[in-house]
């Protein structure tokens, strides 16, 4: 299922075969949470040279509900989306719900019981549960559900969310076995099943949590809970630690981690696989990624595999970040970025940009959106050392 191509001290290069195509590592994908990114259609999503996106078990399930996720034919059809998609458990949200306002759920041993936003209505949610929820949805990759415990609780708080991780990762491979021979699902066509690493900022039970994952035998591994410390300062350390705990032909996830100098980071640590909502939801307020035209690590000459330097803990800077609602950009009448062919860059100009924001059109979202997702797409193919 994934093929290790190539290794650049610990920088990897590889492949993915799934039911819906072939996946080059490492790659990003933006979160249609919802099964649809805000903003943008299927064909713009596909202008921008996405393929993977992730979807939320949670709120499918709670909206619009798995019967009709199912009577569709699967979410791929739900959404029209011929790309492979991954599900992440649920976890993340109900976990974040419960330990934000206790009275809004309990977590157990066994499950985890919570309130809906949407109405109000009482859930449980089991590991066996997450699993058949996600073949339900019929996607490419799963995650197994984890306990996700904020960074700076106490270390012994953050020792329960791991024992209960591993054995609720247990629970969760026991019962994608059961779901692969209840379905008749061939090794081909079988979704990967991806694990996940807790044990916050203490790097023993990050190691504790992987041993005990890796012996479970899943597909990839994912670094849990937030990658930023409760400064919000990235916990580089623990990030290349917990990418080495992972065995070289397993897929290493790095959950969440989604600006442009973590990802580029995290790919030189050797992880594999991206998902984040900043691109889009930065574009959404008028906030974009453009090429720093002046640095060598343009997208013309940027030499990841010889140049990409890290010193100090800080990544060159190969980009730039505007804000189109600022007044200067009013008569700005150049292109956005030279050095992007997106829709936006080709067609319109900084201040039709920022006309369209000061109106409030959709349009405006749109080509924002379109134009960061383009710059993540591109990013990513120079990290992988296409041209």
């Amino acid at each position: 299922m994934f093929k290790l191509i190539s290794e650049t001290n610990t920088r990897r290069k590889g492949v993915i075969k799934t039911k819906n195509g072939e996946i080059k590592t490492p790659f990003f994908m933006p979160d249609a949470t919802r099964g649809f990114v805000k903003s943008i259609s299927g064909e713009d999503l596909k202008k921008s040279g996405v393929q993977p996106m992730v979807v939320n078990t949670y709120h499918l399930y709670l909206n619009p509900g798995m019967e009709t996720i199912k009577k569709s034919g699967g979410i791929n059809n739900f959404m029209n989306w011929s790309y492979p998609l991954l599900s992440d458990s649920g976890g993340y949200q109900v976990f974040s719900l419960i330990h934000k306002n206790p009275k809004l759920g309990k977590i157990t041993e066994d499950e985890v019981i919570f309130r809906s936003p949407v109405d109000g209505a009482k859930h449980i949610l089991t590991p066996e549960k997450a699993i058949q929820i996600q073949f339900d949805l019929g996607v490419d990759m799963m995650v197994c559900l984890d306990d996700v415990p904020p960074n700076n609780y106490p270390e012994e708080k953050i020792k329960e969310a791991v024992e209960r991780t591993i054995i609720w990762a247990q629970r969760c491979k026991i019962e994608y076995e059961k779901q692969i021979k209840k379905r008749k699902i061939s090794d081909s066509e079988r979704p990967l099943l991806f694990g996940v690493i807790q044990g916050g900022k203490y790097g023993d039970l990050r190691k504790y949590c992987a041993d005990e994952l890796v012996r479970l035998d899943f597909d990839g591994y994912g670094f849990g809970a937030r990658h930023v410390d409760e400064n919000g300062v990235f916990m580089e350390d623990m990030i290349r630690e917990t990418a080495q705990m992972i065995p070289k032909d397993k897929l290493r996830f790095a959950l969440g981690v989604g600006t442009p100098e973590d990802i580029a980071r995290c790919v030189k640590m050797g992880w594999d696989i991206f998902d984040c909502v900043i691109p889009t939801r930065e574009g959404r307020h008028g906030r974009l990624f453009v090429w720093d035209k002046q640095s060598e690590f343009s997208i013309f000459n940027f030499q990841f595999s010889n140049n990409f330097e890290i010193s100090n803990s800080k990544i060159q800077k190969f980009y730039n970040t505007i804000n189109i609602n600022n007044e200067k950009f009013k008569e700005d009448f150049s292109s956005l970025d030279t050095h992007c062919d997106c829709e936006l860059c080709e067609n319109h100009s900084k201040s039709y940009l920022h006309h369209l924001f000061a109106i409030k059109d959709p349009l405006a979202q749109r080509l924002a959106s379109m134009h960061n997702l383009k710059f993540y797409m591109d990013l990513m193919k120079e990290l992988r050392y296409e041209k």
